[in-house]
């Protein structure tokens, strides 16, 4: 997963509204409620949302919690990769907070390489 880049890669239309709902997100959001936040805006379908997500999500500018099948825009800004992002969840009211610490990226990378382990993709709970 990669941080969103200094000069943000060209949007279309959908990608730039659903990431201007995200961006003035509270917290994270699911699919249904961004689309019901865009109905105005000519969103019709799930497709429409999921679809540009997907690509807010390859270019590092939104990140999924898997934990709560919500998504949530990326809040560090940064020119070279960072390695992994951690999130944390107040199990009372629901805040995100993003984390993002090259030590931590480097000592899950040494574990996983110390087991002959191969990762597509971390979740931590």
């Amino acid at each position: 997963m990669e941080h969103r880049s200094e000069a943000p890669p060209e949007l279309t239309k959908n990608q730039t509204l659903v990431m201007q709902v995200l961006n003035n997100a509270k917290g994270p959001l699911r699919a249904y409620a961004i689309l019901d936040q865009l109905r105005e805006k000519g969103f019709r379908a799930p497709l429409q949302v999921y679809r540009a997500l997907d690509k807010l999500s390859d270019c590092g500018l939104v990140h999924r919690i898997e934990s709560m099948n919500a998504f949530i825009a990326c809040r560090h800004l940064c020119t070279n990769g960072h390695g992994m992002v951690a999130f944390t969840i107040c199990d009372a009211c629901g805040d995100v907070a993003e984390i993002v610490d090259r030590a931590f990226h480097d000592g899950i990378e040494n574990l996983a390489e110390a087991i002959n382990f191969t990762k597509k993709n971390q979740q931590l709970n």
